[in-house]
């Protein structure tokens, strides 16, 4: 895999996580307002985009283990770092969401 194909898996990357990202800060604003079933519906649609990053970034790692040469650049770089950040953000406005169900914030 070239550094430029490379480079459109990071871009990929970044667009999905990006989605799912604002998804995600959607929910938790769905939940602030009490719109719980929204905030679910948001959450699902931010998995689903956060699983297409996730099956993007598996193509290229099952590349590179069958022995294929993966040039990996900044750009690449930016975009696993957004899917982490993205899938950390999921967890904790998830747990944001439960508190609110529970305190009726």
């Amino acid at each position: 895999m070239t550094k430029e194909e490379s480079a459109l898996v990071g871009f990929e990357i970044v667009a999905y996580a990006g989605d799912a990202r604002s998804k995600l800060v959607n929910a938790l604003k769905a939940a602030e307002e009490g719109n719980y079933d929204e905030a679910e519906e948001l959450i699902a649609a931010a998995t689903k985009c956060m699983n297409h990053a996730h099956q993007v970034q598996t193509e290229m790692l099952q590349a590179e283990a069958r022995g294929e040469e993966v040039d990996v650049g900044f750009i690449m770089i930016h975009g696993q770092d957004h899917l982490m950040t993205t899938m950390l953000l999921k967890d904790v406005i998830s747990n944001f969401i439960t508190l609110y169900k529970r305190t009726n914030i």
